[in-house]
């Protein structure tokens, strides 16, 4: 498993490298850094064990949820339920609350923890239609009073249910992503657990994209995909192996902007460290964000997604 010294060493590469600045400072900054990566002697390529090593823990039954996290770093915190339209999805949270002295508005996956009476409950954290319109209706009172917006992925992906295609799951998901990307206020989406599909990409079209040492984020699930290769969902481990979602690979390919790191043993092992880690994470990238106006973070959001997948000589 990656140190804290290489997720450290990577994310400062990736920042070099996401500044397009011509100069020798800049390229001799990224060369030595490159040397103390292979230095640390971590390889390039990280075993399949390790990937499925993240795979498992970011879907581990006791891992933090995003009412554990709201819970220790979000104080007077006041969700809001229902999409004003056709019913509360509990599968999705949002509100508002203070974080880091300012009012914040957060929204993220919820899954049940328990039995399975809990975890149906919340549908494991995928949500309808009705969770990304009540997500919007969040979105658009921050934007109107000027709140940063803090997102927490963990979802599997959206619910597939022939209700939720009825009532327009494409749609909202679609939506989901306009109206985070016409916010004009900071926003910030955190990965803390599974990145799944469109249900996770409806709440990290933001000016960052933080990602939890465990934590996986892809377009399919390793069984989705070996379902898919080899009609075979055992080939699970094969296909994360090759598809590659753990954190390092995804802040190698630019997915993402920052790996937060997680107490020994993963985040689940010690709520209370996982929580200072990840508010530490949030707090600078707000730090960064708040010297830009609006308009401004929308140009930094707009040029950060259509970067993905250039080529450039």
């Amino acid at each position: 498993m990656a140190g804290e010294l290489e997720l450290r060493l990577r994310d400062r590469l990736a920042k070099l490298k996401q500044l397009h600045l011509p100069g020798a400072g800049v390229s001799d900054e990224v060369r030595r850094i490159e040397h103390q990566l292979a230095e640390v002697d971590t390889g390039d390529e990280r075993s399949e064990d390790e990937i499925w090593r993240s795979v498992e823990f970011a879907r581990h039954p006791d891992r933090p949820y995003t009412l554990d996290y709201v819970e220790r770093l979000v104080a007077d915190w006041i969700e809001l339920h229902g999409d004003r339209a056709r019913m509360d999805d509990p599968a999705i949270v949002s509100g508002l609350g203070s974080f880091a002295g300012r009012t914040v508005a957060v929204i993220g996956h919820q899954k049940g923890r328990g039995d399975a009476v809990q975890r149906v409950k919340r549908n494991f954290g995928m949500s309808n239609p009705e969770g990304y319109r009540k997500a919007m209706r969040v979105m658009e009172i921050a934007d109107r009073h000027g709140f940063p917006v803090i997102t927490l992925v963990d979802t599997p992906g959206a619910y597939p249910g022939v209700a939720a295609e009825q009532h327009g799951q494409g749609g909202a998901l679609a939506a989901s992503q306009a109206a985070m990307a016409r916010l004009k206020v900071p926003t910030v989406a955190c990965v803390i657990g599974e990145g799944g599909s469109g249900g996770a990409i409806a709440f990290a079209l933001a000016n960052r994209v933080l990602m939890q040492q465990f934590a996986i984020y892809s377009v399919i699930s390793p069984e989705g995909c070996a379902s898919i290769l080899w009609r075979d969902a055992g080939q699970a481990r094969k296909a994360a192996a090759a598809f590659r979602p753990d954190a390092v690979h995804c802040l190698e390919l630019g997915v993402i902007d920052s790996i937060i790191p997680e107490p020994e043993g993963g985040a689940h092992t010690n709520f209370d460290e996982a929580a200072k880690l990840l508010g530490q994470s949030i707090r600078a990238a707000l730090g960064e964000l708040g010297k830009m106006n609006g308009e401004e973070l929308r140009r930094d959001r707009r040029n950060r997604f259509r970067s993905h997948g250039v080529i450039a000589s």
